[in-house]
């Protein structure tokens, strides 16, 4: 989608402070972070939500907490804990049309969350 605003991060048309990067996922800075670990993870491909996933999209949540777990690892958050959240839809407060999985850490989470 060419007005999709992580595609544009997806094809550097727009700078971004990217964490990790493979054929599959680019996962970035969260601009507006509610944890001292805020990072963006998503699928290269357009996917609008999860409701979007084709059969052929299985393996891209697998791809995206694989990831997450990997960042985790590498910014010390993965035996204190930490939270992946895919929100989907307005009323679960997805604001960027484009299927991406919040990976929070650093601090203590209260539940339930929203």
């Amino acid at each position: 989608m060419s007005d999709c605003l992580f595609c544009k991060f997806v094809r550097k048309e727009i700078p971004t402070r990217v964490v990790f990067e493979d054929d599959a996922c680019l996962a970035f800075e969260d601009i507006n972070p509610k944890a001292p670990v805020h990072v963006l993870i998503i699928p290269k491909k357009h996917l609008g939500s999860i409701n979007d996933m084709a059969s052929e999209d299985q393996v891209t949540l697998g791809q995206l907490a694989f990831v997450a777990k990997r960042i985790a690892q590498d910014k010390k958050i993965d035996q204190s804990g930490y939270r992946a959240v895919i929100n989907t839809g307005p009323d679960a407060g997805q604001s960027v049309f484009h299927i991406h999985l919040h990976l929070l850490g650093g601090r203590p989470m209260a539940w339930p969350p929203g």
